[in-house]
């Protein structure tokens, strides 16, 4: 089921995010990534500023969430995550398109590393397509994706 995440969750997912983050900072050999770093305090900012979705399984556990928030008919996605124990059974298509919903005739837009191949899939496979890539530093490069 998903739903919009509550006040009350926010704690609950910003220790989700610590989890379902594992992954990428995997791909890079360092837990050195802003989702591991992000604090309590911008996790509520995101929550004033857009929305958080969340799916929750049949006890209630979070097991994938997505963040979203418009700027100047651009709505920016972002934090889209699923429990590792949850992956490739559509929940990541699933929050998309539910994001997306709350939303209608917007432009959407997301970014994801390079070496994130799956995301890459995923966002393609959601209609999502590449306009732009930015380096960080050496080993981080950055791929800009948008559905109009």
């Amino acid at each position: 089921m998903i739903v919009k995440a509550d006040y009350k969750d926010l704690q609950k997912l910003l220790q989700f995010q610590y989890l379902a983050y594992q992954s990428e900072a995997a791909l890079f050999g360092s837990k050195d990534i802003p989702p591991l770093k992000q604090t309590l305090e911008e996790v509520i900012a995101e929550y004033r500023e857009g929305i958080i979705l969340k799916i929750v399984d049949e006890n209630n556990v979070i097991i994938g969430s997505v963040r979203a928030k418009e700027s100047n008919g651009t709505v920016y996605i972002g934090k889209l995550m699923v429990h590792p124990d949850h992956r490739c059974n559509g929940y990541g298509t699933k929050l998309l398109k539910e994001v997306e919903q709350f939303y209608p005739g917007k432009r959407f837009e997301l970014f994801t590393s390079t070496r994130s191949i799956d995301n890459i899939k995923l966002y393609k496979k959601a209609g999502y397509r590449e306009f732009a890539r930015k380096a960080v530093n050496d080993e981080l490069q950055f791929v800009y994706m948008e559905k109009k």
